[in-house]
């Protein structure tokens, strides 16, 4: 349930052209892993660009995604490979350690198959950094809901891993794996911090148990 922990030495340097992977209802979030499982042509191709340069890639929402290119979200997170593997039948599987959110300054007009952007990471800044910490009532509410959420939803956790994990690992795993959709998750990628994400997730949760209330009414 961990995010991949980085020295702050070692942290990656993020480029300034950046290639980006639209990507629905999924959330990196910095020091959180992503695992892919890449088939798709031009995404095949960003990934061995990526290898053989910054090891960054984008991970970022369309606003539609049945459009082809679709537009996109304004703020995605950049990764970087942290794992990458070719399998024997033409795919890749990688994962995706987050380093940092970024905005978009401008998408580019490129000859490969896959997107391109300008990123502006200098607003998320503290993505690099230690995240503010959770207060002990938000983190024990959090809990609360979080069981309620699973009941509501017919799903188990593994209490003890929960009660035992730090506060980024819980909520950057709650964010990823828990069914929102596209437009919840967005807001949970950009909350401005980690308490205000814990309050997100509180949030979405509790209105997803009155959510399915009022449709057995």
């Amino acid at each position: 349930m961990s995010p991949l922990e980085i020295p702050d030495d070692e942290l990656p340097e993020l480029p300034p052209t950046l290639a980006v992977f639209p990507l629905s209802g999924a959330v990196l979030l910095p020091r959180g892993v992503l695992p892919l499982n890449i088939f798709e042509p031009r995404y095949l191709a960003m990934v061995r660009d990526a290898m053989a340069g910054s090891k960054a890639i984008g991970i970022i929402q369309p606003r539609d995604p049945e459009a082809d290119p679709s537009p996109l979200y304004d703020v995605g997170c950049a990764g970087h490979i942290s794992d990458f593997r070719e399998t024997g039948d033409g795919r890749i599987i990688i994962a995706l350690t987050g380093v940092s959110r970024f905005g978009i300054v401008r998408e580019l007009d490129v000859t490969t198959r896959y997107r391109q952007v300008v990123p502006d990471y200098a607003r998320f800044e503290h993505d690099r950094g230690e995240p503010r910490a959770v207060a002990a009532a938000t983190r024990a509410q959090l809990e609360t809901t979080l069981k309620d959420y699973l009941d509501d939803q017919g799903l188990s956790a593994d209490w003890e891993a929960v009660a035992g994990a730090d506060d980024e690992s819980l909520i950057t795993t709650l964010s990823a794996v828990c069914p929102f959709d596209p437009v919840e998750k967005q807001a949970l990628l950009e909350a401005v911090d980690l308490p205000a994400r814990a309050a997100t997730l509180t949030a979405l949760m509790t209105f997803a148990q009155g959510s399915s209330g009022d449709m057995l009414q």
